[in-house]
């Protein structure tokens, strides 16, 4: 059917405005897009190119030096080694199994360390590089490097390491490092991107833990190129980071290696200060342990022998320990019976061998009793009924008032893990904790350094340093930080009456060297040498009423943990006092014997620099104690290093 000429003429005025319709809608859209093109292209051009510039280049961090430790002469303690190591990249390797069998061949591998890399292996990307292995010898190191052609993905690598060159001397107040874990990465509020870092090594316990922030220094960067797989192609340029700082502690290498070779055999600890300025030359505890061990992680059966040991060798019971201070805790009553004016200088008590309050029989050591003792010869020959008295007269209070004032009960400001408070009671203290009145026994329990007292070897150091010098001493372990010296000024004086303090002086001084003194077989003869001192028992287990009948039980006839505690504290010169020594020895049975001739040692040895004349000793002890010097596996002393010793 033909169509008429104006249906045509209408079909074609649809097509043209459709045409037109859609030629515009294109026409529109392809300006659109040239716009869209020109955004792109012209005005956001840089930031596009900085896009793709990140997906090319990536920033690493790189871990700065760690710091050095050095003791007071500048000798160092705690360093950075060189650390031979192998690195495997999985990619690389192929046939992973094959190229650790040749590896196996020319080096041996621990198995339980080489377990868990391989683990970290597996975990992570292939073209990641791994340590397989490390702590190499040189021997070992450059067996792989030799034969690096036949081990593909193989590296030998060299990086550092924490290295303790002093072995266990200083592990308990050094501490060591290890690597960072999943614990200490949640106890710390914003960590460090460093902390991040593979085996990155930080500060675990001791100086190193608590100086951690000055000792780690700051991270720098290297720039590298990556491909689109993140793997590294080159390396574009690096900024070095800022090393840590380097920390002088007070501490003396010669008479640190001496305390703990003298403790050797013993459960014990022993701190020696500086009566004048608080600084700590000497802090021990034994046994030690090798902190070498912990830097790459510890084994299984090492870890093990150490928690076994019925000694505790990972304690540092310099600090931490608590102990009831028995009789060298009795200063601190005399002078608060003292100061209250409750009795005085002369004035006597009669000691029967005990004392009876409340119905309940309170015993003096001596079971048959000092007779007439006043406080010179309390102190000489440690009367315990005495001090019963004092207490009765005076009360607690004033007796914990007198000893926080001298260092005890307080949790003095070191830069160690875990400093212990101690335990100083008093009525009040009491009545909050216990919820209990203060009964007069109590009081008397206290004034022998028994009952609820608690003191550490760190808080008799410092009591014993203010009574020698007068002065309100406060401890000191840091003596410099980059070289910066740590500030310490002259102590004041102490808030007491200094006649009363010379006669605890001097009978101190007659415990020593006058006849009857409980520690006149451990003095010092030298002239101008001469030591004050007090021994110290401290009950580890009740008596009853039963066994004092038929004869209390040696400390000998007794398995070792149920002994009691042996305690020395001392300082000399006594006329012009240099050094405060404290002493415990842990079930070592009585302070005279087991304490005293150890304390004596370590204050000979600080005072002379290293071991003593043999004219310092009496004159019947000479030969035994040459023969014993002169066996002891002392370490030399050694000449301060460099300046700054990195690898």
């Amino acid at each position: 059917m033909r169509r008429s000429p104006k249906d045509t003429e209408e079909s074609v005025r649809r097509i043209t405005r459709r045409g037109l319709f859609l030629g515009g809608s294109m026409l529109a859209f392809m300006g659109m897009l040239g716009v869209r093109m020109r955004q792109l292209q012209i005005e956001e051009a840089d930031e596009f190119r900085l896009l793709a510039e990140e997906n090319r280049i990536n920033m690493r961090l790189i871990a700065p030096p760690r710091g050095v430790i050095y003791d007071r002469n500048g000798v160092v303690i705690a360093d950075n080694a060189q650390n031979y190591r192998i690195i495997i990249v999985r990619e690389d390797a192929g046939d992973v199994d094959a190229v650790i069998e040749r590896l196996r061949s020319l080096v041996h591998l621990d198995e339980t360390d080489l377990e868990r890399n391989l683990r970290e292996m597996s975990r992570r990307s292939p073209f990641v590089p791994v340590t397989l292995a490390d702590q190499l010898s040189w021997e070992d190191f450059t067996k792989v490097a030799v034969n690096a052609p036949a081990l593909p993905g193989i590296t030998p690598d060299v990086g550092l390491s924490r290295h303790y060159p002093m072995g266990g001397d200083f592990a308990h107040v050094v501490g060591y490092v290890g690597p960072v874990s999943d614990y200490d990465l949640e106890r710390i509020p914003d960590p460090d991107p460093l902390l991040q870092i593979p085996k990155f090594q930080i500060g675990k316990v001791g100086v190193e833990t608590r100086l951690e922030e000055e000792l780690r220094g700051k991270a720098g960067t290297r720039r590298i190129e990556v491909n689109a797989a993140g793997r590294v192609m080159r390396e574009l340029g690096r900024d070095e980071g800022v090393p840590g700082a380097d920390v002088q502690l007070t501490l003396d290498h010669a008479l640190q290696n001496f305390v703990q070779t003298r403790m050797d055999g013993e459960s014990a600890a022993a701190v020696v200060m500086d009566a004048q300025n608080g600084d700590i030359v000497a802090i021990g505890s034994a046994p030690a342990f090798d902190p070498n061990l912990f830097v790459r992680g510890i084994s299984g059966p090492d870890y093990r022998a150490l928690m076994d040991d019925k000694y505790r060798p990972l304690a540092n019971k310099t600090v931490q320990g608590t102990y009831p201070p028995g009789s060298t805790f009795k200063m601190m009553t005399a002078l608060a019976g003292l100061e209250a004016g409750v009795i005085s200088p002369n004035e006597t008590v009669f000691c029967p061998g005990h004392m009876t309050m409340g119905g309940r029989r309170f015993h003096c050591w001596r079971r048959g009793g000092h007779g007439r003792v006043d406080l010179d010869k309390s102190l000489v020959q440690s009367c315990d009924v005495y001090y019963y008295e004092v207490a009765r007269r005076c009360g607690i209070d004033k007796i914990a008032e007198v000893a926080r004032r001298f260092g005890l009960g307080i949790r003095h400001d070191l830069p160690m893990s875990a400093v212990a408070e101690g335990l100083i009671p008093s009525t009040q203290w009491k009545r909050d904790v216990r919820g209990e009145a203060w009964r007069p026994g109590d009081s008397l329990n206290a004034s022998i350094g028994q009952g609820y007292v608690l003191t550490s070897p760190l808080q008799l150091a410092v009591m014993t340093a203010r009574l020698a010098s007068g002065r309100d001493v406060k401890p000191r372990l840091v003596k410099s930080i980059n070289g910066v010296e740590v500030p310490v000024a002259q102590a004041p004086l102490l808030e007491t009456n200094h006649s009363h303090l010379a006669l605890v002086q001097r009978a101190m001084f007659n415990v020593s060297n006058a006849q009857g003194g409980t520690a006149t077989r451990s003095r010092i003869v030298a002239a101008g040498m001469e030591m004050a001192g007090k021994t110290g028992t401290s009950q580890v287990r009740n008596i009853t009423a039963a066994e004092r009948a038929r004869g209390v039980v040696s400390n000998d006839d007794l398995p070792w943990e149920r002994r009691d505690h042996a305690l020395f504290v001392c300082y000399a010169p006594f006329e012009a006092p240099r050094y405060a020594v404290s002493l415990v020895v842990e079930h070592g049975g009585g302070g005279s014997a087991a304490a005293a001739p150890i304390a004596r040692d370590i204050l000979l040895f600080a005072l002379y620099g290293g071991l003593p004349p043999i004219e310092a000793y009496p004159a019947d002890q000479r030969e035994r104690m040459r023969s014993y010097l002169e066996a002891l596996p002392i370490r030399p002393r050694q000449e301060p290093g460099p300046e700054r010793s990195r690898a």
